[in-house]
């Protein structure tokens, strides 16, 4: 996603003072508000970064390329502007900012802080927006390497933030903290052997990041000064000889619900089934499996009563007991929503509430149990309070970030298995992060 040299870039003041970098088709549109920034396309194809005086958005389908920008302090902004986009870009949007010009084509660059900004804005996608599935055969991500090494872009990418409090995503002190629980994993990995040139490299450098920044942020306590003690003996100290199997060094949750749908005793006549949608917006991460069909539902007749079960697949780490207050949405004939509230037990959400069924939407009395989805039953699920609202389904949107997601493990188990180092750097996104590797490693010792 770094910009190459001579990408033309856009530098507009909109009507509310707000200074916008528009990149890509839009370029010729100035745009007016944050809406027609990020109105690419659903939520979960971008990656998004507050920074100072700015926030910074990337299409995570598509080829590299800078990210697009609204500006709304010019001036905290200067101080990352010609480090993400070249010196000529933070001339113009200084000029915009002080009342000049306020439209101008301009040549962004490729200065070094590019790259890993846009790395730093993939990682907290991933967190937010890996589709991992059982059904579909995509492995979840560790999410403890994960936030580690999301700290460790962060410190590498200080610069982008300014510490006045109002930027979310310069939080590497917490996520160490919070995440502190894979640093002995990530160690006995780093001095296991033999090791792959590119692995061995990548977490040498996310574990000196790390280290940097406990340091500046004051951190201590026994797995950072381990850290500390192992970096500066180097990693032949203590090694083992042995390789370390990834599927083992971390605690990992198993147990998936290979399908849903399965009738659990509820009686009555089934007269209809079907799978609902899985909006991966209506709810937050790691609760929900991401296939397209996780979300089942069965139409039942219990005598002149008519009754809704729905059964959901669980994401691989949701929580133990799954006490959240998770519901299914059910609509007939485009109705009113009704809610059904879902209960989490082992790999599964499920429940079930007497729905009217119209004539309309109600299929015949000699609908068998495999009969498909009769017109008008739609179903989703989604957390109250939490759900921005249905909107346009996006399915292609959602394959298409399952084919990114393929792609990229499929890439990360090429690398890491590779006797080289593919590319000079690690701040290209499209190079896998440390939590992708790992991934894709233990993938090949695990039948998942």
């Amino acid at each position: 996603m770094a910009a190459g040299t001579g990408t033309e870039v856009r530098v507009a003041r909109g009507e509310d003072g707000t200074i916008r970098i528009a990149t890509g088709p839009g370029l010729g549109h100035i745009v007016s508000s944050y809406d027609d920034v990020t109105a690419a396309g659903p939520d979960f194809t971008r990656a998004v970064l507050d920074v100072a005086g700015a926030v910074l958005v990337w299409p995570v389908l598509g080829e590299p390329g800078p990210p697009v920008a609204e500006v709304h302090d010019a001036g905290r902004a200067q101080q990352w502007l010609w480090a993400v986009y070249g010196e000529r870009v933070a001339a113009a949007v200084h000029e915009a900012g002080a009342g000049r010009p306020s439209d101008a084509r301009v040549a962004a660059e490729t200065p070094a802080l590019a790259g890993a900004a846009a790395r730093l804005g993939f990682a907290h996608w991933a967190a937010r927006w890996w589709p991992a599935s059982y059904p579909d055969g995509i492995a979840a991500l560790e999410p403890d390497v994960l936030g580690l090494e999301t700290a460790a872009l962060t410190h590498h990418c200080q610069q982008l933030f300014d510490g006045l409090g109002d930027q979310p995503d310069d939080c590497a002190a917490d996520l160490i903290e919070e995440h502190r629980a894979a640093l002995a994993p990530l160690l006995r990995w780093w001095h296991s052997s033999p090791q792959q040139a590119y692995a061995a490299r990548h977490l040498d450098r996310v574990l000196r990041l790390l280290d940097s920044a406990a340091d500046c942020a004051g951190l201590d306590g026994t797995a950072l000064r381990r850290l500390r003690s192992a970096l500066d003996e180097g990693p032949e100290h203590g090694r083992s000889g042995a390789r370390a199997d990834p599927a083992t060094l971390f605690t990992r949750q198993a147990g998936y619900a290979l399908a849903a749908g399965d009738a659990r005793g509820a009686g009555g006549r089934v007269i209809a089934r079907g799978t609902g949608t899985n909006d991966w917006r209506r709810y937050p991460p790691g609760l929900v499996d991401a296939g397209e069909h996780a979300v089942c539902w069965t139409a039942r007749a219990l005598g002149a009563r008519r009754q809704i079960e729905v059964e959901v697949v669980a994401h691989v780490s949701a929580p133990a007991g799954m006490g959240v207050p998770l519901v299914a949405e059910v609509r007939v004939d485009g109705g009113p929503p009704h809610r059904v509230p879902l209960t989490g037990r082992d790999d599964l959400w499920s429940g079930r509430a007497d729905v009217d069924l119209t004539p309309a939407a109600t299929p015949s009395a000699s609908a068998s149990a495999s009969a498909s989805a009769p017109l008008g039953i739609d179903v989703g699920v989604l957390l109250p309070g939490f759900d921005p609202g249905a909107g346009t389904d996006a399915r292609a949107e959602r394959d298409a970030i399952r084919a990114l997601a393929r792609r990229r493990l499929a890439d990360a188990a090429q690398a890491g298995a590779a006797a080289a180092e593919p590319h000079d750097t690690h701040d290209d996104v499209r190079e896998p992060l440390l939590a992708e590797t790992l991934t894709a490693l233990a993938a090949t010792s695990e039948d998942y």
